[in-house]
């Protein structure tokens, strides 16, 4: 789903990061966090939270910040354990990203 005036980045260290989420015309962001995982050999992305300030909710924020991940994790060759109860829940709704799924 598309957002007018949504831009998403990526801000990496290390082995942890977080994409953020910012609605052009508002101070709030979005946010998506992760830690690098190793299990059973191979390195994985812990998708750990998802949080959307109300100023922005109910907009799709959340969904878009999923997205981006999994998008990432297809073009950059990792798999994502979804701890998040949210980023859970979009794995089990797409099916079709059960190949990035850890």
């Amino acid at each position: 789903m598309s957002i007018e005036g949504l831009t998403i980045t990526r801000h990496e260290e290390q082995s942890k990061g977080e994409y953020h989420a910012h609605i052009e015309g508002t101070k709030a962001i979005g946010r998506l966090t992760w830690v690098e995982r190793e299990i059973a050999g191979e390195v994985v992305r812990v998708a750990e939270h998802t949080l959307v300030p109300r100023a922005i909710g109910g907009r799709g924020v959340a969904a878009n910040l999923v997205d981006e991940l999994v998008k990432d994790a297809r073009e950059n060759g990792f798999k994502i354990v979804p701890q998040c109860s949210y980023v859970e829940k979009k794995f089990d709704q797409n099916p079709a990203w059960s190949d990035v799924r850890a």
